[in-house]
């Protein structure tokens, strides 16, 4: 049996309104939005049985699992965490914690390590930076700063420590003491997924229509690629939602039970603490979140998965942070010049 007694402290410091790549997100815009939409009159004995459950499939509690040691891009990630590492001018975790803000969560743990303490130092408010940036006359970028920040004592988030490398299973079982009671979501802020609509907020929202307890981020890939996934094993498809019996992890192509594959954001219900806290260790001695999530799913109410709508990138790839760097830029008039410049570059005939 795993246990996980996390050294966690307390920020009550989320954002009066987060810079996203689709535009700035209010807090208040999404949390009082979707308060509003159950704050009705009593109504019928059928509404308020359709407004409890909706209510009790509510995703209150984002978990961040951040403490991996990035080691694909050393020495990049030697003193600087690798979701600190920017697409541009935004650092991974940023865009990750801008998801979790459209989506209405109301707390987010940060499962991180102890080398790792940059994270928060970029989570937090710092007001003697901005003091000084508003010094030099720096006004917009100190809000800036301000805007993509959490302060005490309006946000609510916590950091907890993995001090060994024991799998995505066991840094999700970190924060099971954390966790505001109901369905919990799991963002992996290498999975970077640009789009109109935050990937998590799609995922919320299908989450109170679907009957799954368990709900997990899908796309389809190409059949050599599989290998390289969870791959679902379909059992009923309702327009960008499956319904599966279950998952392979990493299949052969010619065993995949389908091209449906698993990347980093889930919807979990609760009930996924217990299974990872009695998961036996997999491949490498990790503990593996996808074999909790298929050994408790039939318990809580199924498996399911629903494919977003926005533009994935493997960021935890030099070539998927490049991927992305280039999909930014080339979206942004000001890059289009050194765009331009560079591709025009690649044409012209080398000297003779």
């Amino acid at each position: 049996m795993i246990s996980a007694v996390p050294d966690a402290h307390w920020n009550k410091l989320p954002h009066r309104g987060n810079k996203s790549p689709t535009g700035p997100l209010s807090r208040e815009r999404f949390v009082s939005g979707g308060a509003s939409k159950t704050a009705s009159t009593p109504g019928t004995h059928e509404e308020k049985e359709e407004r409890e459950h909706h209510m009790s499939r509510k995703v209150r509690t984002a978990i961040f699992p951040v403490a991996g040691l990035g080691t694909r891009f050393l020495p990049a990630t030697k003193a600087t965490p690798k979701e600190l590492l920017p697409v541009i001018d935004t650092p991974l975790i940023q865009y990750a914690i801008n998801e979790a803000v459209e989506a209405g969560v109301e707390r987010m743990v940060f499962v991180s390590h102890p080398s790792k303490s940059a994270i928060e130092r970029h989570v937090m408010d710092d007001a003697r930076l901005r003091s000084e940036l508003h010094a030099k006359g720096k006004d917009e970028m100190a809000q800036e700063l301000r805007e993509n920040s959490f302060t005490t004592p309006e946000d609510d988030v916590v950091f907890t420590m993995q001090h060994e490398p024991l799998g995505l299973g066991h840094a999700v079982l970190c924060a099971a003491k954390l966790a505001l009671p109901g369905p919990v979501a799991v963002i992996l802020p290498d999975d970077l997924i640009l789009g109109e609509r935050g990937a998590l907020s799609e995922l919320t929202h299908a989450y109170q229509e679907l009957d799954a307890g368990h709900l997990v981020a899908t796309m389809e890939v190409a059949e050599q690629d599989v290998n390289k996934y969870g791959v679902l094993d379909i059992t009923e498809r309702r327009g960008p939602a499956v319904l599966a019996r279950g998952m392979v992890e990493k299949p052969d192509p010619q065993d995949a039970p389908s091209r449906e594959a698993v990347v980093g954001r889930y919807v979990l219900d609760e009930a996924i603490f217990e299974a990872l806290r009695t998961q036996e260790p997999g491949a490498g001695g990790e503990i593996q979140l996808t074999d909790a999530i298929a050994r408790s799913a039939e318990a809580c109410g199924g498996l399911a998965g629903y494919r977003f709508s926005g533009q994935r990138f493997d960021c935890g790839s030099k070539a998927g942070m490049l991927s992305a760097t280039l999909y930014l830029a080339a979206s942004d008039p000001e890059y289009a010049e050194v765009l331009a410049d560079f591709v025009a570059s690649q044409r012209m005939p080398s000297a003779a």
